[in-house]
């Protein structure tokens, strides 16, 4: 909503997510933390919230027809971004208890945004 380029229009994006998580010590199996659960949590949230559904500003004005017609739609309180969609994947993460440093998100080989937290 109200951007002045070609991204206005609807339009979807396939992405792909670099997470950068820190510690001060590894684990007893010599690791930060286990990639796998880190896949998992993601996976989890992006599965729940992410893929295969229509995000949007709480304020888009499609949004009484998407539920007129029972579409699957997320509302933001940001308008949602590359930037704004890494800030989600981190707070996630952080939440679930990962001391997570940074996530970068692609929307294609050249164009990123990176969310992290000093």
């Amino acid at each position: 909503m109200n951007h002045a380029g070609k991204c206005r229009h609807l339009h979807g994006h396939s992405v792909k997510a670099a997470i950068s998580v820190r510690q001060e010590q590894l684990n007893d199996q010599g690791m930060v933390c286990d990639f796998a659960d880190i896949r998992e949590t993601v996976e989890t949230f992006i599965d729940a919230c992410l893929d295969h559904n229509f995000l949007l500003h709480k304020d888009d004005p499609i949004i009484p027809m998407l539920i007129a017609n029972n579409e699957r739609f997320l509302a933001l309180d940001e308008h949602p971004t590359a930037e704004v969609l890494s800030k989600m994947i981190y707070q996630h993460l952080k939440q679930a208890g990962f001391n997570v440093a940074q996530v970068v998100l692609w929307e294609t080989a050249s164009a990123y945004a990176c969310y992290q937290e000093d």
